[in-house]
């Protein structure tokens, strides 16, 4: 059974996207009128607006990386080590199917940190 990455990547970008769609009204800007909203509430509210914010942070750099990985695919180094050059493990492929180093090269930079 081969695995088409392409549409792995592609479905992968449709879920990150509808979920940045619903994340983006909590991200938006915090109403500071007083008498519309107590200050717990506000600050409660700014908490929210804050996690909302760094989500979907993560959600761009995960469609970058997404990004990179099509084009990877177009020149065809998907799914090689961008480190060794040897080939990643399609397991670790399909747990993350961005990856960009094979398990040993990984551990070592990890290791190095």
């Amino acid at each position: 059974m081969s695995i088409d990455w392409r549409e792995r990547l592609l479905q992968f970008r449709a879920e990150i996207e509808s979920v940045a769609d619903s994340t983006a009204e909590t991200a938006s800007t915090v109403e500071l009128d007083q008498s519309k909203v107590g200050r717990l509430s506000r600050m409660d509210a700014m908490q929210g607006q804050a996690m909302a914010q760094a989500v979907r942070q993560r959600q761009r750099q995960k469609l970058r990386l997404i990004d990179a990985a099509l084009a990877r695919l177009d020149s065809g180094d998907y799914g090689d080590c961008q480190r060794c050059g040897e080939p990643i493990a399609s397991g670790r492929l399909e747990f993350d199917p961005t990856v960009l180093l094979c398990v040993d090269c990984a551990s070592k930079t990890e290791g190095s940190q």
